[in-house]
């Protein structure tokens, strides 16, 4: 690999894994430095996390557009999603329920909730696949899912941490239905990978016998 080609690789490799430790940082600027937050401080979680959400949408793009595609990027890609995800819900379900917003909190718990059980599933899934060579590349759903779920969680933490005196104002209803079109986009998910998926996990849940008996024909 020549030097530029080597350049290239690891810049692709670190947009996926400095996704980990700027949401790191907006968890612990989130947590521990006051409520509310000061605006400096505000600042610089809000921008940790847009950061965070946005190398999810480059790094895929340098990784073709440098023709550096690597193994390592495919798995360390959606690890580092998922510690996007468990990471951001349960701090937004926390500065929800510390504002007083209960009800809003208890939303954001379903939606934490069904995250993770999405997640959990789409995995499972794929294990099942993975016994069949069946592809486990993310599908349609699944891209639609990023697109729409990463922009809508900035959107919420601006809605509950923003500054008072923060010029720009987000409607509480723009909030409520952008988390409705997250739900929707996770069901949507889920039924779309069960049903890419369900002839490998029918062949699954039949008795091994039977299985047999059917290759042997």
């Amino acid at each position: 690999m020549n030097s530029s080609r080597k350049w290239k690789f690891y810049f692709v490799q670190g947009l996926t894994l400095v996704r980990a430790p700027l949401i790191f940082l907006f968890l612990g600027v989130s947590v521990l430095c006051g409520h509310p937050l000061s605006t400096p401080w505000f600042v610089v979680a809000f921008v940790a996390m847009l950061l965070s959400a946005v190398t999810d949408l480059f790094d895929g793009y340098f990784a073709r557009k440098f023709s550096v595609t690597s193994q390592l990027g495919s798995y360390a890609d959606p690890m580092t999603d998922k510690v996007f995800y468990l990471t951001t819900f349960p701090t937004l379900v926390y500065l929800a329920s510390r504002t007083g917003q209960l009800g809003h909190a208890r939303a954001l718990l379903v939606l934490t909730i069904l995250f993770l059980l999405r997640d959990q599933w789409v995995s499972f899934l794929r294990s099942i696949g993975a016994l069949h060579a069946l592809s486990a590349k993310a599908n349609w759903s699944g891209k639609a899912r990023t697109l729409i779920s990463f922009p809508c969680i900035c959107v919420i933490y601006y809605f509950l941490q923003a500054p008072p005196g923060w010029p720009v104002r987000i409607s509480p209803m723009l909030v409520y239905w952008l988390e409705l079109l997250s739900v929707a986009i996770n069901l949507i998910s889920i039924g779309v990978y069960t049903r890419y998926y369900w002839p490998t996990l029918s062949a699954e849940l039949r008795l091994p016998e039977d299985r047999d008996t059917d290759k042997s024909r």
